[in-house]
């Protein structure tokens, strides 16, 4: 595994530290066939300077119109934000930030709203509970594999009752597309891949987009790095992997988590694993165990076959 500090192309992983318009500039154009990132809300996190919205969405625009630059004719840019809030009131990111891509000639495919059951409590409006990944790409010639990303049919028995086709499956057997509507934990203290970082991505849900709008050996870009959840998503099925990122404990980190699934020590919560269910507290799929040095890991897909294993209480269940 080779990861440079630097833009290489021989790399397998580039981890810059420092400011992600100077690691662009060393990117050539149509490079990229992704690029995904969670941007900073302007919130005034450790890693961000709060400032006015004007001055927030024109150095997002400068980063989204590289960005832009260096992907791929046949690539996509997935764009994960929230809420901008301002003294009580909030303004939807995506909202204000689409204009910049409608600008740059991008196409809207999908909004996917990612829903999480747990984040801060309101108490004068509805407490949160999702964000939103605007799917841009540049062209109507793009990368889409849904057969890796299917999730199980929920009648997968259910079958045609009339017609040419009466008697057989009327569902797809390899399962169906998981819908613009992704339930997703958010990574929070129990998390088993929670780290330092404070808004850190699920490495699952940047997972179903490097599946599904890449293939082996494509690389993927992320100009706001943090502690490398996409690095990590990108390595584990054989797609190479560019970042950025200014805090450099986030960088360090990043290589600890990369060198851990390099030796198969790095667990990470499963694509297939069902949200909890408080009713069946027993029933469910245990921590994914990475090695990126496994190149059968990039066979893995949602559809992973059931099996048993025991709880921490010592009871066998059903992996379901």
């Amino acid at each position: 595994m080779k990861i440079s500090p630097k833009f290489d192309p021989t790399a397998n992983c580039v981890l810059f530290g420092g400011d992600c318009l100077n690691l662009l500039n060393q990117i050539p154009d149509k490079f990229v066939k992704l690029v995904v990132t969670s941007p900073p809300y302007n919130l005034g996190k450790e890693y961000e300077t709060r400032r006015d919205l004007k001055h927030y969405l024109d150095q997002q625009k400068k980063i989204i119109e590289e960005s832009v630059r260096i992907l791929d004719d046949s690539g996509s840019i997935c764009w994960q934000v929230g809420n901008y809030v301002d003294n009580g009131k909030i303004i939807p990111l995506d909202i204000v930030l689409y204009p910049i891509f409608e600008a740059l000639g991008l196409q809207l495919r999908n909004r996917i709203v990612w829903h999480f059951g747990h984040g801060l409590h309101a108490s004068k409006r509805f407490s949160g509970r999702y964000e939103v990944i605007m799917w841009f790409t540049k062209s109507n010639d793009y990368t889409f594999n849904l057969d890796p990303i299917r999730v199980p049919q929920k009648y997968p028995q259910k079958k045609h009752f009339k017609g040419p086709n009466k008697g057989e499956l009327s569902g797809n057997p390899l399962g169906k597309n998981p819908s613009d509507i992704w339930d997703i934990p958010n990574v929070k203290s129990n998390h088993i891949e929670k780290t330092i970082h404070p808004c850190q991505f699920p490495i699952e849900l940047i997972e179903r987009l490097v599946l599904s709008m890449t293939n082996e050996n494509d690389w993927v870009f992320d100009p706001f790095m943090g502690v490398g959840s996409t690095a990590i998503a990108s390595l584990m099925h054989n797609r190479n992997a560019i970042g950025a990122e200014i805090m450099p404990e986030y960088i360090l980190v990043a290589k600890d988590r990369i060198k851990k699934a390099e030796k198969g020590e790095l667990q990470m919560r499963p694509m297939e694993r069902a949200v909890y269910d408080p009713k069946r507290p027993f029933e469910n799929t245990p921590p994914k165990v990475i090695n990126i040095s496994n190149k059968d890991m990039a066979q893995l897909n949602l559809l992973e076959s059931a099996g048993r294993y025991k709880t921490k209480r010592g009871k066998n269940e059903n992996r379901q």
